[in-house]
């Protein structure tokens, strides 16, 4: 059955299951560089940046992850665990060029689809096609489709949330097609590790595993209240997802939903003046992009990453949206005063502008003076 062949329904059933797909590009960006020069088929690639200047691993192909790097990870380690490793500068105007084209397939199946990175999409089925089992054979065609058309390959998964399809595709890569049938969310997921589920990182799975928890279904076995006075609200939301529960939609955006600077120093820096001296370029950088690209930003945003990777994000919502770096740079100071802790080497800081949209002819939020 071809994707066009599929018939557009108008209505759904009152209480028909939705029908969620998440695709994965597998191992990205190590992938498109194969693709470029083939004689890196076969062997451990890593693409990220330099050791000594305190890069991080972007993407490893499948033949380096079987020495156990992975992304995030410090280059300098990666080649420590593989020193026979190719290491490749990231090329993002190559690989945007291959997304288009992987996302293009992707939009074709369905109309309402969410790009949520580079290499990831959620697309929604409901009401779309005859029957919940369609979706897997839309899922099957666009990951064919992928291979065959741009030579990439796919994991996807088949849910009826964006949670549980999202961990389905993460299940058999590289190439896997992974399906979560309705009414086997909670059944799919127990017997697999916390640290799948949103919101849940190795300081959270720690302090789970201080109560015997290590699995989904053992968290699903825990009482809220329990979950409550030990996380706050998190813990309740960790019960809703252990139990396969997840209503959020699949957003159809055209904008660019964020415009960001980061930058992760080539030695951790715990100077106050010295983040200071970064967040004011960063926020420059941030404004220069509104202005090129003839935008405002609703939100600021800073992005705080310390010396054992441990990642902050904070935002603050502006009364009136801005281009202006000095608005963007104090909103962004104030964020990083509540959130740096005095001391604490910093590995990476980064300013984001985000709810973007047009200009509306207000004036800024904040004047050119500084008092």
């Amino acid at each position: 059955m071809a994707l066009t062949d599929l018939r557009i329904m108008t209505t759904s059933e009152p209480h028909s299951p939705r029908a969620i797909i998440h695709l994965d590009l597998d191992a990205f960006f190590a992938a498109v560089e194969v693709l470029d020069d083939s004689s890196l088929e076969g062997k451990p690639v890593i693409v990220g940046g330099r050791p000594e200047e305190r890069g991080v691993v972007a993407t490893a192909s499948y033949p380096a992850r079987v020495y156990g790097i992975h992304s995030a990870m410090p280059t300098a380690r990666a080649l420590r665990l593989c020193p026979q490793a190719i290491l490749l500068p990231p090329r993002h105007e190559r690989y945007d060029f291959f997304s288009r084209r992987v996302m293009e397939i992707v939009r074709q199946a369905s109309p309402v689809m969410e790009q949520v990175s580079v290499d990831e999409a959620y697309l929604d089925l409901t009401g779309q096609v005859d029957a919940w089992d369609d979706a897997v054979e839309v899922a099957r065609q666009v990951q064919r489709r992928v291979k065959d058309e741009v030579q990439l390959s796919a994991s996807l998964g088949v849910a009826i949330n964006k949670l549980v399809a999202k961990v389905a595709s993460d299940r058999h890569k590289p190439g896997g097609l992974t399906v979560a049938r309705p009414g086997e969310e909670a059944a799919f997921l127990a017997p697999l590790s916390v640290r799948v589920l949103w919101g849940i990182g190795p300081k959270t799975a720690a302090r789970l595993a201080e109560l015997g928890v290590t699995t989904v279904g053992e968290l699903a076995q825990v009482a809220e209240e329990e979950l409550r006075s030990r996380f706050g609200r998190h813990g309740a939301e960790m019960v809703r997802q252990a139990q396969g529960i997840d209503d959020r939609p699949v957003i159809v955006e055209h904008e660019a939903r964020s415009i960001s600077q980061e930058t992760t120093f080539a030695r951790d820096v715990a100077d106050w003046q010295a983040l200071k001296r970064q967040l004011w370029r960063s926020s420059q950088g941030v404004a220069a992009q509104l202005k090129e690209a003839g935008l405002v930003a609703g939100t600021v945003a800073i992005k705080l990453r310390y010396a054992d990777f441990d990642t902050l994000t904070r935002q603050l919502t502006l009364a009136v949206a801005t281009d202006d770096a000095v608005g963007i740079y104090r909103v962004a100071l104030q964020l990083l005063e509540r959130t740096w802790q005095p001391g604490q080497p910093v590995r990476l800081l980064g300013v984001a502008g985000r709810n973007l949209g047009a200009p509306t002819g207000q004036l800024p939020l904040w004047s050119d003076k500084q008092g």
